[in-house]
């Protein structure tokens, strides 16, 4: 998976040995465009750089009428493998233009959570490749759109431009060479009946201009809204010490960082015989690693890599590098899982606070509160298998507990989202969602309390962790989220300026029994252990019409369940046990196997059977999708192709998106299906999903969709998760917390 697009003289790629580089002359004042190397405003920038899938790109769009036609598959434009300026793909754009008809090829930007509104810079630049001469007059018109449905639905504020003719700014197209075209923002007047700001575009639309008659071929790469580069810039030095570690399927590759503020990415190259090098991806600044999939063990490569600026010029290449694949034990596939996904919460996290960023890419201002303390079990799983030293470990912990300390807290909680820099609320959700979460907090102390725990040793810094996160977990005003002091329920929110505003009662079986727990084993702010029965288990009409609510279904709406589905028992929770979430967030730290009430003998138990029920259900496949199977399950909740979805075993809430989360991080359960499900995401999938935070966040094949993202809830979940299964670190270390034997103890009693 690559990052970043790259311009490369085409002589250093053995797909166009024959073929010439050149830039094309327009009738404007030319300039290459300069990048920007952050990761937040790299995609302040980018419209297309590649694509995920190597059939159809799925941010696209392609219709014709008749007599016209556009070659398209699925209503998508097709992806060019073979002639590309930036590995590995480009898009291709293949049409007839007859009178009488139409054709439009829409460009959508990616999206993603998060994304930033609006790009910056002042022109459009895209590269093309005719492989047949073009004259200017039969190329399309151009149309920017700043709507989500291209040109269709047009609301306010969005706007459309007037129709642009392509060959007003690129000329003649000759025959076989790559051109980058340069189109002024200005140029794009308004269309549509409210003014139309190119920079908030997220549609580019070719489509038919000269009815000729001739079929056409273009393809198209790089494409970036910038400014340009106002001075020539200074070669770059070529990567040093690269290196290569072949794995299961696949090679990692690793390399020193080139401190060179004119660096705006990494150019991988690779060869089989140790002679013809070809690029196979980049890399963006900040990243020294790369995985390249190879697909079977006992293969060897070499590898080479470049450093390029932001005119797209590359350095020398680095010295090579060479590995192997080799076929992986289970216990050797574990730790490289785990590995992999730590680095989410390791190079990933948010540089000032360490904390854990909602999503990458995203909004690199945001941290996130949950999936934090989820990174800081994984932190200690981290250390544990050696992935860095102790010392690493409590320096990170402690760049973590110092903005903790200092961070906006609302009685003690803090916020769903914080600024990385400045621990300041960040309202993600909306208005009212800028106060205490404490659904949030509880899954951040989980992680804190865990540390606490295992970093527990002799020395000063770690003495000084003790003391630091103990005082913080003594802070968290848990009976302030009850409301009424005789409320039967605790409360997610608060807030300074709208109160109970956002009245949200917590009531299980969901993902917040660890809420609960918490706040009844506090030893300065603690509810009632009777709330567990009132609150989390109520069964009054509230309680009811809540689960009954949010799944549309009874079973299990009066907590207990006690129905069989594709003939498991299911002891408790809704439905057919609703996302696998609920199974995994509570229990990174809590150990189910402790807790037992009046509805089961067992929550551990219980959460097997949720997994099993959720395997099983992907086995039926009621539905139809493509790709499940015994071997692909896993329904919980992700993005998806039309967002967000808390995907579940049930008719109204699976659309076909997998997460591999959601059998990876169920390992304790169901260790053979779990490992069965993952040799089949990595080995038989790993193409499309292993890259350098392992396996991808979802996957639709149906809709041939691969998320573009990780997710900083859902990396965590497999590496804690998947210790617990091979030692129990984790669930030891946080269930030897006096608070939470005391707290189980009062539990026991009150269940009698």
């Amino acid at each position: 998976m690559k990052f970043l697009s790259i311009a490369f003289p085409i002589k250093r790629a053995r797909f166009f040995a024959s073929r010439a580089w050149r830039t094309l002359a327009i009738p404007l004042v030319f300039l290459i465009p300069s990048l920007a190397c952050g990761r937040s405003d790299y995609y302040r920038h980018v419209f297309f750089d590649n694509s995920l899938t190597s059939d159809t790109y799925f941010y696209s769009a392609a219709r014709a009428s008749g007599p016209s036609d556009l070659v398209q598959k699925n209503h998508r434009l097709p992806v060019e493998t073979k002639t590309f300026l930036t590995p590995p793909n480009a898009l291709r754009l293949e049409w007839q233009s007859n009178p009488g008809g139409g054709w439009e090829a829409e460009v959508r930007a990616v999206n993603f959570r998060n994304r930033y509104p609006g790009f910056q810079g002042s022109d459009l630049y895209f590269w093309c490749f005719a492989p047949q001469a073009i004259p200017a007059a039969d190329l399309p018109l151009i149309t920017l759109s700043s709507t989500g449905e291209g040109l269709e639905k047009i609301g306010f504020p969005e706007g459309f431009s007037l129709p642009l003719a392509l060959g007003k700014f690129t000329g003649d197209l000759p025959a076989g060479s790559w051109a980058q075209i340069r189109i002024p923002l200005s140029e794009f007047h308004t269309g549509s009946i409210y003014q139309f700001q190119p920079e908030y575009s997220q549609n580019i639309i070719f489509h038919q201009g000269r009815a000729d008659g001739a079929r056409h071929i273009l393809f198209l790469d790089e494409i970036r809204v910038d400014d340009a580069a106002k001075e020539p810039l200074p070669p770059l030095p070529s990567p040093r010490s690269v290196r290569a570690i072949g794995y299961d399927r696949h090679v990692e590759i690793r390399w020193n960082e080139v401190k060179n503020p004119t660096l705006a990415r990494y150019v991988i190259y690779r060869s089989f015989d140790g002679k013809d090098f070809a690029p196979v991806g980049i890399q963006r600044p900040g990243i020294q690693r790369y995985e390249d999939f190879l697909g079977k063990a006992g293969v060897t490569a070499q590898y080479k890599v470049a450093a390029s600026d932001r005119n797209n010029r590359l350095s020398a290449l680095s010295d090579a590098a060479s590995a192997s694949t080799r076929e992986f034990t289970d216990d050797e596939l574990l730790t490289m899982l785990q590995e992999a996904c730590f680095h989410y919460y390791w190079e990933g996290a948010d540089p000032s606070s360490g904390m854990a960023r909602e999503n990458i890419p995203g909004d690199d201002r945001i941290v996130a509160t949950g999936a934090s303390g989820f990174g800081i079990s994984a932190l200690i799983v981290g250390v544990h298998r050696g992935f860095i030293t102790r010392p690493e470990g409590v320096e990170r912990l402690t760049k973590i507990v110092t903005f903790l300390e200092s961070a906006d807290r609302y009685h003690g909680a803090w916020s769903h989202f914080m600024n990385g820099k400045t621990g300041k609320t960040m309202p993600v959700f909306g208005i009212f969602d800028d106060g205490g979460d404490l659904v949030e907090t509880s899954f951040l102390m989980q992680g804190l309390l865990a540390a606490r725990q295992y970093f527990r040793g002799t020395s000063e810094a770690e003495a000084s962790l003790y003391g630091r996160i103990t005082h913080l977990w003594e802070t968290v005003e848990w009976d302030w989220y009850r409301g009424d002091p005789k409320s039967d329920f605790l409360y997610w929110h608060w807030s300074a300026r709208w109160g109970r505003r956002i009245q949200h009662p917590l009531i299980g079986f969901n993902e917040v029994m660890i809420t609960y727990l918490l706040a009844m084993s506090s030893p300065t702010h603690a509810v009632p252990v009777e709330m567990y029965y009132s609150g989390w288990a109520n069964q009054s009409p509230i309680g009811i019409n809540y689960r009954s609510g949010w799944s549309g279904i009874k079973d299990g709406s009066q907590y207990a369940n006690g129905h069989s589905y594709y003939g498991i028992k299911l002891d408790v929770g809704v439905g057919t046990g609703g996302p696998l979430f609920f199974t995994h967030y509570s229990y990174i730290g809590f150990d189910p196997h402790s807790l037992r009430d009046r509805y089961t003998s067992s929550y551990f138990d219980n959460n097997r059977n949720i997994a099993l029920i959720n395997r099983a259900y992907s086995i039926a496949n009621p539905k139809h999708f493509e790709g499940y199977g015994a071997n692909a399950w896993g329904l919980t909740a992700s993005d998806g192709p039309a967002g967000y979805v808390a995907h579940a075993p049930d008719d109204r809430n699976d659309f076909g998106t997998l997460t591999p989360t959601g059998a990876l991080a169920s390992f304790p359960y169901t260790p053979e299906a779990s490992m069965e499900a993952f040799k089949h995401y990595y080995r038989d999938l790993g193409a499309q999903l292993w890259d350098i935070y392992g396996p991808r966040d979802a996957f639709n094949l149906g809709q041939n969709w691969i998320s573009p993202i990780y997710m900083g809830l859902n990396q965590a979940p497999i590496v804690a998760m998947t210790e617990n299964y091979r030692s129990g670190l984790v669930w030891k270390n946080f269930m030897v917390n006096p608070e939470i034997v005391e707290m189980l103890r009062k539990l026991e009693s009150a269940t009698k």
